[in-house]
């Protein structure tokens, strides 16, 4: 079988689709992944480690650009989609799985017009403009949430959970002692300021996490030599890097994570047992990240601390409540585990398979 996924823009958008490329090559060896992407940097990064096929197309966000921006990548979508029938066409594709974000319109459209087999993943508690404009077309939608549900045909709908890369599924967490000596802060693939900020005041703010808290600060790019030298100015002891090769045995170590709340975020946050702090990123398309870090705290796994109320002392506050409160820690790492779905790309690689044999 030959799978085509569209998975460019973030690692929000990416990481899922590593996780069903891994899973289909792992039910069937012989099946062939291709991802599509920007051929962005950021993509070069995330896949360094990976040795999956990628073709790109040409195309931009539209959402939150502004009007001529908007324009200017409405203009290249004809372009990408005729690039993207002669990709399927010379892929011989039996399969299209968008994953949200701007390269999923091109790749789902035209295998719609081919009449191949397509399915979107939608991880999010609120649905992006791009799997919303696809789902009238989709043979298959695949959700996290149920309260999802309700922005697409019931029939098409199947709730599994996010995909998550097989690195995050083994081995089992161990239970949580309480104690908090390991915090990793990190703000997704590309790092978030507000984060990076507040997280250097905190730790100059307060003893008590300089003296209890062994720190791995993951910055981005942009940040990074700030924030490393914040750290050693301060005579901080952190591991502050621009990206985490090894997120997956960096959040095992980690007995605590403040971090925005991408649905991949969450869903790796659960299979590892952490509890969190959850800074939502403000500009997410509806408000997703807020809708997603919600159903978290209200199991018990999170405290959801919104940017707008985010500051060096309140985070260090929030921060040493729960260095005192071991019992507290234990608690939300109980919940978090609770919250842990690792059949998901399996799920989702099974139905795929079972659709495209039925023609």
């Amino acid at each position: 079988m030959n799978v085509v996924i569209a998975a460019g823009g973030t690692g929000g958008h990416l990481y899922p689709a590593v996780a069903l490329a891994e899973e289909f090559r792992r039910r069937d060896p012989r099946t062939v992944v291709i991802l599509v992407g920007t051929g962005r940097s950021l993509e070069n990064v995330l896949l360094a480690q990976s040795d999956f096929q990628v073709e790109t197309i040409s195309v931009r966000g539209v959402v939150g650009r502004g009007l001529g921006a908007s324009l200017g990548a409405l203009l290249l979508v004809p372009a990408a989609i005729w690039k993207a029938i002669q990709l399927l066409r010379a892929r011989d594709a039996d399969l299209v799985i968008g994953t949200g974000g701007y390269t999923s319109p091109p790749v789902v459209i035209a295998a719609f017009v081919l009449g191949i087999r397509r399915a979107l993943l939608e991880p999010n508690a609120v649905p992006g403009v791009a799997n919303r404009v696809l789902g009238p077309i989709a043979n298959r939608v695949f959700l996290s949430f149920e309260s999802t549900m309700r922005y697409f045909a019931p029939s098409k709908t199947r709730v599994v959970g996010a995909p998550i890369r097989r690195a995050f599924v083994e081995p089992f967490p161990e239970p949580s002692s309480g104690s908090l000596k390991t915090l990793l802060v990190s703000g997704g693939s590309q790092g978030a300021h507000a984060i990076n900020t507040a997280m250097v005041e905190a730790i100059t703010l307060s003893p008590t996490i300089r003296e209890n808290l062994t720190l791995i600060h993951q910055t981005g790019p942009e940040d990074y030599e700030s924030v490393r030298a914040a750290y050693a100015t301060a005579g901080v002891q952190a591991e502050v890097v621009p990206f985490l090769n090894d997120m997956a045995e960096a959040l095992r170590g980690a007995d605590l994570v403040v971090s925005r709340c991408g649905a991949s975020t969450l869903a790796e946050l659960a299979a590892c047992a952490k509890p969190s702090i959850l800074i939502p990123f403000p500009h997410a398309t509806h408000q997703h990240q807020e809708e997603n870090a919600k159903v978290v705290e209200g199991a018990g796994a999170a405290i959801l601390l919104k940017q707008d109320e985010l500051s060096g002392r309140r985070l260090a506050q929030e921060i040493e409540k729960l260095i005192e409160s071991p019992e507290r820690i234990r608690f939300m790492a109980q919940r978090s585990l609770s919250l842990r779905k690792t059949g998901s790309a399996e799920a989702m690689v099974q139905e795929c398979c079972a659709l495209v044999a039925a023609g």
